[in-house]
């Protein structure tokens, strides 16, 4: 597409983008959630799928905030804990799935661009990720939010990266998260239909897909 026609770096989100994390994030949120009932932190529930996915993107930091704010910081931290060490335990026994085509539609554009993960992880997520994947043979540098200390949002992580990358770059992402990246200079965002994210999320990026592979038609 001539809009992207001077990107050289792009920028890919895992979860939701290249990683089907709704396979290990549901069971895993399941058993946080019934460690807080059982310390009666919370009323029993039964969730349907799309309520547990619609926190896939958020760091866990804004995850908590958002779904159980009141939730003292001894038990968020507990069943982030739960959470973390039951999808690096599913990732062990490859449960873990990536969507179609996607190392494939990596390879195809390692070969003219410089292809940078980000994702709203933690670094034993990441690197789990990477070995079972070999992700360091597609990419150039991998980030994840944890080695910021969860404070920095993607765009302000981006901003202090780029610039050893070179211009100009697009990010692929699900989530508002990912697409507002975009909103710095000389950078498109490009949404995924197919992942977790919201029909008004997906109105922000310059372009959407369905499906990873159509990344091959677009650069």
């Amino acid at each position: 597409m001539t809009k992207f026609k001077n990107v050289k770096t792009i920028i890919f989100d895992y979860d939701g983008t290249l990683h089907d994390s709704s396979r290990i994030y549901i069971p895993a949120f399941k058993r946080a959630y019934a460690y807080l009932v059982e310390n009666e932190q919370a009323p029993e529930k039964v969730f349907q799928d799309q309520e547990i996915t619609r926190w896939l993107g958020y760091s866990k930091k804004e995850m908590w905030e958002l779904f159980m704010p009141h939730l003292v910081d001894a038990h968020k931290n507990e069943a982030s804990r739960l959470i973390g060490e039951t999808m690096v335990d599913k990732i062990s026994r490859k449960e873990a799935h990536l969507y179609p085509d996607a190392l494939e539609t990596l390879a195809y554009l390692k070969e003219k661009y410089t292809l940078i993960f980000l994702s709203n992880c933690s670094i034993d997520y990441m690197e789990s990720h990477a070995d079972m994947f070999n992700l360091r043979d597609y990419f150039t540098d991998m980030y994840c939010t944890e080695m910021y200390d969860f404070k920095k949002s993607k765009k302000e992580i981006v901003a202090d990266f780029k610039h050893k990358y070179p211009s100009e770059y697009a990010i692929v992402g699900d989530r508002h998260q990912d697409l507002e990246v975009g909103e710095l200079d000389q950078t498109y965002a490009i949404g995924c239909s197919y992942g977790f994210g919201q029909k008004e999320e997906l109105a922000q990026a310059d372009n959407v897909i369905s499906d990873i592979a159509e990344l091959k038609n677009m650069f």
